[in-house]
C-alpha cells in the first residue's frame, strides 16, 4: 500500500511546473492539473493569455476561460476546481491523508510526540528521534523521507536547484544554448529555442558518453601508471648508472694517478741509478788520486836516495826511466759531470688541463626510446663524415640496413646491421683510436630497436627470432627470443614492449620482450589494407607507432590501441616511391628515407609534408635506415655503397 502511495504521488500528484506535490490543485479544460500559483505565474509570462483573459496550459497551450476576467490575474484560478479524481487521490494517498500530527511509532507505545517527517515507503509519520533511528536501520536507511516544513513537505533527495530561480529544480537541457535550466527558465528565457529536452531523455546518451570517457580515462590512467612504473624503474637505473659512472670516473682517475705514480717511480729510480753511478765514479776518482799521490811520494823518496848516495849508475837508470816515453792506455769511459731534472712546466700544466680522463655528457631524448640532440630541421644539412663499415673479417661488400647511435660509457657508439655479411657491427673511438666490434648470431639481421642505454634488440625476419645485444661499446650476445612471426620492422614502445612489423601476415603487432603477441593490428580503409610490408617503424614522442610501409608506399601513424591517426602516400605532387628508414625527432617531427626517390622527407608530427631536406643533389643515393644522434647529426645507411653518411645541421 505504501509503495502504491509513493507511485501515485510521484506520477500523478506532482505539479509538472514546480515538481512538488500539488498544492491547491486546479484542473484546466484540457484536464491537465497544476498548482494554482504555478499556472497563474506561468500565465503572467504569456501576453497572449493575458489578452485573451484565459489561463494557459504549459503542456498543450490550450486556454481556459476564467469566470471573472475583471479580477486581478492572481485571482483568475480561484474558481477553477480540481478534478475530483485528483482531489480524491490527494485525500486518500497524498501527504495529509493520514494523521501526520504525531509520531506513529511513539503513538503505538502510548506517547504523543509531534511528527517532523513522513516516510513515503512505510507511510508513517515520525518524530525527530524516530527519524534518526529510521536512518540508522539498514532496512530503512534508504527510504524516501519527506520533511515537514510548515504546511509543505519536501522529499529528502539531492536536487540541483536553478541558480536564478532558487526554488526551482533543474530538469531540462537547452541543447541550443547548451545549458541546464528549470521549468521557469524554459518558459521565460528559452521559449524560442528549438531544442529543449528533459535531462531524463538525455540520460542514455550521457551515460554512453560518460562510459566512453571512463574507458578513455582508465586507458590514460593505465598508460600513466605504466609510465610512472617505468619512471620508477628508470629512477633505479639512473641511480645505478650514476654509481657506475662515478666508479668509472674514480677508476679513470685512479688509473691516471697510477700512471703518474709509475712515472714518478721511474724518474726516481733513474735518478737513483744515475746518482749511484756518479757517486761511484767520484769515489773511484778519489781512490785513484790518493794512489797517485802515494806513488808520487814514493818516486820523490827514490830520487832523494839516488841523490844522497851519488851512485852514478842509479842516477843514470832513474833518468833513463823518467825520460822514456811510457804510453798509457787512454780511459775512454764516460764520466758523469752532473745530474739535472729537465721539466717543462707550461707543457705539464697544458697536459694536465687536457688530461683525457673523460667527460660528463647529458644526452637529452625526444621520446621514450629515441632521442636526438636538436637536429635543426630549418637548416640545410651538410655532409659531416662518411663511415666505411667494411671490416677485415668481412667476406662480402657490406650493405647496412639499419643504424642506431648510442652513448655507452661516455662513448658515442654506432650500431648497425650488415645484410650481406649477416652480422651486427659497432663503431666507436677510444683513446683517439678508431675501434670496431663484430657479432654473428646466426641469420641475417634486419632492424634495431633501443631497449636501454646499453642494450639493443635486433630482428631476424627469416629465422623468426629477436636477439638482445649488450653494447659496452663492444657487442655481446645476451639472449634469443623466438617469435611466432617473422618480424622485420622493430621499435621500442617502452622498456618491456615493442611494436613489430610482419610481412606474413601483413600486420603490426605489440609484443613483449618474451615474444608474446599482446595486440595485433591490420588497419583497413574501405576494405583495403594499409600495411603490406611494414619494414621500418619508429616511436613518436607521444608513444604512437609510425610505420613506413614499403608495400603500400605510405606512412601511417597508429595509436597503441590500433586506431589510424593519419596515413600519407603523397608529398606535395610526388608519390612516395619506396619508404624505408624512419625516425622521430625530439620536436615530434618525422624523417623518412625514400629509397627509390633518393631523398629524405620531413613530415610534421601530424603527418603533414614539409619539404625534402636532402635529395640526390646532396648525394642521397638509395637510403635505407636512418637515425639522429645526440649531437644533432643525421646518420643514413647507404645500402649499395656500404657506408654510413653523417649529415650535420650545425656548422
Amino acid at each position: 500500500m505504501a509503495a502504491a502511495a509513493v507511485k501515485l504521488t510521484e506520477e500523478f500528484l506532482r505539479c509538472t511546473i514546480c515538481t512538488e506535490v500539488l498544492q491547491e490543485p486546479c484542473t484546466l479544460v484540457c484536464y491537465h492539473t497544476f498548482c494554482r500559483k504555478c499556472v497563474v505565474n506561468y500565465t503572467k509570462t504569456k501576453p497572449e493569455a493575458i489578452s485573451a483573459k484565459s489561463l494557459l496550459c504549459p503542456f498543450c497551450s490550450k486556454m481556459t476561460k476564467v469566470s471573472d476576467p475583471d479580477k486581478p490575474v492572481e485571482e483568475w484560478a480561484d474558481d477553477v476546481k480540481p478534478s475530483f479524481v485528483i482531489q480524491g487521490l490527494l485525500d486518500s494517498f497524498g501527504p495529509g491523508s493520514k494523521d501526520m500530527t504525531n509520531c506513529q511509532y511513539c503513538k503505538d507505545i502510548g506517547e504523543t510526540i509531534p511528527a517532523v517527517s513522513w516516510c513515503s515507503v512505510c507511510d508513517d509519520a515520525v518524530c525527530e528521534k524516530c527519524a534518526a533511528m529510521h536512518k540508522q536501520i539498514p532496512a530503512t536507511r534508504n527510504h524516501d523521507v519527506i520533511v515537514f516544513t510548515g504546511d509543505t513537505k519536501t522529499t529528502q533527495r539531492r536536487k540541483a536547484m536553478c541558480e536564478e530561480h532558487t526554488n526551482e529544480c533543474i530538469e531540462f537541457v537547452c541543447k541550443d544554448c547548451k545549458k541546464l535550466i528549470c521549468q521557469k527558465c524554459g518558459v521565460v528565457y528559452h521559449r524560442k529555442c528549438s531544442s529543449v529536452v528533459t535531462i531524463e531523455s538525455e540520460l542514455t546518451e550521457m551515460k554512453t558518453t560518460l562510459m566512453t570517457k571512463r574507458k578513455s580515462l582508465l586507458t590514460d590512467e593505465q598508460t600513466r601508471k605504466d609510465r610512472v612504473r617505468e619512471q620508477k624503474l628508470k629512477l633505479t637505473e639512473v641511480s645505478e648508472s650514476s654509481s657506475e659512472l662515478e666508479s668509472l670516473i674514480r677508476s679513470s682517475c685512479d688509473m691516471a694517478r697510477e700512471k703518474i705514480k709509475q712515472k714518478e717511480n721511474t724518474l726516481i729510480n733513474k735518478l737513483k741509478e744515475a746518482t749511484e753511478i756518479h757517486l761511484g765514479q767520484l769515489k773511484a776518482d778519489i781512490k785513484a788520486g790518493e794512489m797517485s799521490m802515494q806513488m808520487y811520494h814514493q818516486e820523490v823518496e827514490l830520487i832523494d836516495k839516488g841523490l844522497e848516495t851519488e851512485c852514478q849508475v842509479d842516477m843514470y837508470r832513474m833518468c833513463q826511466w823518467f825520460e822514456e816515453e811510457r804510453l798509457e792506455e787512454a780511459v775512454l769511459n764516460e764520466t758523469v759531470d752532473k745530474i739535472i731534472f729537465e721539466q717543462d712546466v707550461d707543457r705539464l700544466v697544458n697536459v694536465l688541463d687536457n688530461l683525457p680522463l673523460g667527460d660528463i655528457e647529458v644526452v637529452y631524448k625526444g621520446n621514450e626510446m629515441h632521442g636526438d640532440g636538436g637536429f635543426d630541421l630549418q637548416a640545410t644539412p651538410v655532409l659531416h663524415d662518411t663511415i666505411n663499415i667494411r671490416l677485415p673479417s668481412d667476406k662480402m661488400s657490406p650493405s647496412p640496413l639499419d643504424v642506431m647511435m648510442m652513448v655507452v660509457n661516455n662513448t658515442h657508439t654506432l650500431v648497425l646491421t650488415d645484410d650481406n655479411n649477416s652480422n651486427i657491427k659497432s663503431f666507436y673511438t677510444r683513446n683517439n683510436q678508431a675501434c670496431q666490434s663484430n657479432l654473428h648470431v646466426g641469420g641475417r639481421p634486419s632492424n634495431i630497436a633501443k631497449l636501454s642505454h646499453n642494450q639493443v634488440i635486433v630482428s631476424f625476419v627469416n629465422e623468426r627470432k629477436l636477439v638482445t645485444v649488450g653494447v659496452t661499446p663492444d657487442l655481446a650476445h645476451l639472449s634469443r627470443i623466438n617469435t611466432s612471426k617473422g618480424y622485420y620492422g622493430l621499435t621500442a614502445l617502452t622498456s618491456s614492449t615493442l611494436a613489430a612489423g610482419s610481412r606474413l601476415p601483413p600486420c603490426v603487432d605489440i609484443i613483449d620482450t618474451a615474444g608474446n603477441v599482446l595486440r595485433s593490428f591490420m588497419p583497413l580503409v574501405n576494405e583495403v589494407p594499409l600495411v603490406k610490408r611494414p619494414n621500418f617503424l619508429c616511436t613518436s614522442r607521444t608513444g604512437n607507432i609510425i610505420v613506413s610501409d614499403e608495400g603500400t608506399r605510405r606512412i601511417l601513424c597508429l595509436a597503441p590501441e590500433g586506431d589510424v591517426l593519419f596515413e600519407l602516400n603523397h608529398t606535395g605532387n610526388e608519390i612516395i616511391q619506396d619508404p624505408l628508414g624512419i625516425t622521430s625527432t625530439n620536436s615530434g617531427d618525422i624523417l623518412v628515407a625514400d629509397c627509390l626517390g633518393h631523398r629524405i622527407i620531413h613530415l610534421t608530427e601530424s603527418g603533414d609534408f614539409v619539404r625534402n631536406i636532402l635529395t640526390s643533389k646532396e648525394g642521397i643515393n638509395y637510403p635505407r635506415g636512418i637515425c639522429v644522434d645526440g649531437l644533432g647529426r643525421l646518420h643514413i645507411c647507404y645500402f649499395r655503397e656500404g657506408t654510413i653518411k653523417v649529415f650535420s645541421s650545425k656548422p
